[in-house]
């Protein structure tokens, strides 16, 4: 974590269960892996078909202690490919920087927006142009959560969430 910035320290913020829950990483969550790639351009014949296997938390948890999931609301970053209702990875062990999608405190309320840190401060930046920039003034109440390492998104419109 950045000490010299207090902006960016987040040991204080819990956030209640409704926004973010913890992942149980004591269980493998084990699913079948292709061998092979799959060609997302035209078909390709594919050797084998399976290997042995995925764990999801081996694979997309770094800090399993420090990492949570949410799901979104609002449509405030869809141009990053973040949309109402995906379930986004968050680790708070990870230091915020440039450029960063963080899950961030502001004046009593949470928001996902991508951080800029500017010659004029820290601001929060959304990925639609419906919605406006945020500069982070030195009154607010302001802390970056977590940083968004992994985006779940539903496939089709058909499918339960």
């Amino acid at each position: 974590m950045n000490k010299d910035n207090p902006f960016f320290d987040n040991d204080e913020l819990q956030p209640t269960a409704e926004i973010l829950a913890a992942i149980d990483t004591e269980q493998s969550l084990e699913l079948p892996m292709l061998d092979n790639f799959i060609p997302a351009g035209f078909p390709s014949p594919t050797q084998g078909i399976q290997s042995d296997g995925i764990d999801l938390n081996r694979e997309l948890i770094r800090h399993p202690s420090s990492t949570f999931c949410a799901r979104v609301t609002g449509n405030s970053m869809i141009d990053s490919g973040i949309s109402d209702g995906d379930i986004i990875i968050v680790d708070k062990s990870l230091d915020p920087h440039d450029g960063a999608i963080a899950v961030c405190y502001l004046d009593g309320e949470f928001t996902l927006k991508r951080i800029a840190i500017r010659e004029t401060g820290v601001w929060l930046v959304p990925a639609n142009p419906k919605f406006p920039e945020i500069r982070v003034n030195d009154e607010a109440n302001f802390q970056v959560w977590g940083i968004v390492t992994y985006i779940i998104k539903q496939a089709s419109a058909g499918s339960n969430k």
